[in-house]
């Protein structure tokens, strides 16, 4: 089992910028890619980023040029920088660990319990 936990969540005036961390209890690298998710009051989940174990990054349109995947193998840290936030992005944001590689639980996936951001003036 991986536990993935994330902090850095909330109130910021738009224009602002919040960094969001995620722990997780195990080795990152055994996973295909590490993601942020987000949802907003009635809304589909959406991918916000990801990043691979070979380092690539994948961004939604909505949020290009202005947040910043990256990640910390060792210390099994992952982040997301938020620049310039705007009222849209106000969500509750996830952590995904995708697809485990170990033999132990290949395939698997983990999400984490999820922070809450809000962009209001």
């Amino acid at each position: 089992q991986v536990q993935l936990v994330e902090s850095g969540g909330g109130l910021v005036q738009p224009g602002g910028s919040l960094r969001l961390s995620c722990a997780a209890s195990e080795s990152i690298d055994f996973f295909d890619a590490m993601a942020w998710y987000r949802q907003a009051p009635g809304t589909q989940r959406e991918l916000v980023a990801a990043i691979s174990r070979g380092g690539s990054t994948n961004y939604a349109d909505s949020v290009k040029g202005r947040f910043a995947i990256s990640r910390d193998n060792a210390k099994n840290m992952v982040y997301l920088q938020m620049n310039s936030l705007k009222p849209e992005d106000t969500a509750v944001y996830y952590c995904n660990a995708d697809k485990s590689r170990r033999y132990l639980d290949f395939g698997a996936s983990y999400w984490g319990q999820g922070t809450q951001v809000t962009v209001s003036s």
